[in-house]
């Protein structure tokens, strides 16, 4: 593999249709977030809410890349990773809602999205936890002869944990198809890398483990997908690749953190490079699209949040007898008798 920084690269690289993806796939992630925060502070959605404003082209990069067979698994920022899988917008707000009708039968609220169908195995709560689960579908994704990988997706604070270089260790031992990817956005909930390690380029760390690891421009989604690219094809045949991608969360870590501890100036600096914008500005100063066609692509995009909104109001909460369903598998083993 190459090394993959932020390209110096003309303004079009991609076709029109591939950019036309990208903004469509990041301008859902961007509306439906800014909905969802609306709809939290008047108390629709209730529990914890971390929204993904910001980081949109770290997935829609990835997703131009991975196979639909791909599994994925993240943390409990994992709103625009499970629409970006396929999981459908009404089924995310409708679980946000704690709605019957939703990925999770309500189950799992914001943190814990899940869907078997479409290979997307959480959100998880607990920092860190979800590394060594990646390994295991990697695993299980090796042992089947699937050709199939997994993207296994964390934040900086979750590098801090020992289970990421437990996991790291038996990937590279087993070589396993995994691209790990650390979406560094600089603060883990609130402090910043620079107060937790004395390593700063996280992707370092893949490096004790003979890993190969890079750093990716997270706010550029050709970048991200050049990246991505590279690792897939390498994980793939040849085992684990362990991305940093540098990125920035413009709300707080949660609904209930007020960032105080950025200056505006921060944050301003980071929207200046705003993934979402840059790819509109390649697509109306290349011609490709003009103002009233990507004013369009708007209106579509909002309506379907619209709608996920009207689905989620009008779907019903699960019965209380739901509480004691999903918690076991049911499996018959021939050689237990009564």
């Amino acid at each position: 593999m190459e090394t993959v920084t932020k390209s110096k690269k003309k303004k079009t690289t991609y076709a029109k249709e591939q950019y036309v993806q990208w903004y469509e796939s990041m301008q859902l992630m961007r509306r439906f977030e800014e909905r969802a925060g609306q709809l939290y502070g008047m108390q629709k959605i209730k529990g914890f809410c971390h929204l993904y404003i910001g980081q949109e082209a770290v997935v829609a990069g990835a997703m131009s890349v991975l196979k639909p067979e791909d599994s994925m698994i993240t943390a409990y920022r994992d709103h625009a990773h499970a629409i970006a899988k396929g999981i459908t917008p009404r089924a995310v707000m409708a679980e946000l809602y704690g709605k019957i009708t939703g990925c999770s039968k309500g189950k799992g609220g914001s943190m814990h999205m899940f869907s078997k169908e479409h290979r997307f195995f959480g959100g998880h709560g607990i920092v860190g936890a979800q590394i060594p689960l990646g390994a295991g579908i990697a695993f299980a994704e090796k042992y089947n002869n699937t050709g199939n990988l997994c993207g296994c997706y964390f934040g900086d604070g979750a590098v801090r944990q020992g289970a990421l270089h437990e996991a790291f260790n038996m990937a590279m031992l087993w070589e396993l198809p995994v691209i790990f990817v650390v979406e560094n956005n600089a603060y883990a909930m609130g402090t910043s890398v620079e107060r937790t390690s004395n390593v700063h380029d996280l992707h370092k760390i893949g490096l004790a483990y003979d890993m190969p690891s890079f750093a990716v421009d997270g706010m550029d989604v050709e970048a991200v997908h050049e990246a991505m690219e590279s690792a897939a094809k390498h994980a793939r045949t040849k085992g684990p690749v362990y991305l940093e991608m540098k990125t920035y969360r413009y709300r707080g870590h949660s609904m209930s953190d007020p960032a105080k501890y950025r200056t505006k100036e921060e944050v301003e600096s980071y929207k200046a490079q705003d993934p979402v914008e840059i790819v509109k500005e390649i697509l109306i100063n290349n011609k490709m699209l003009t103002e009233a066609e990507i004013e369009k692509i708007n209106e579509r995009i909002n309506e379907v949040v619209e709608d996920s909104v009207t689905f989620a109001e009008e779907s019903p909460y699960p019965d209380p007898s739901e509480l004691f369903k999903d918690v076991y598998v049911q499996e018959d083993y021939p050689y237990i008798t009564e």
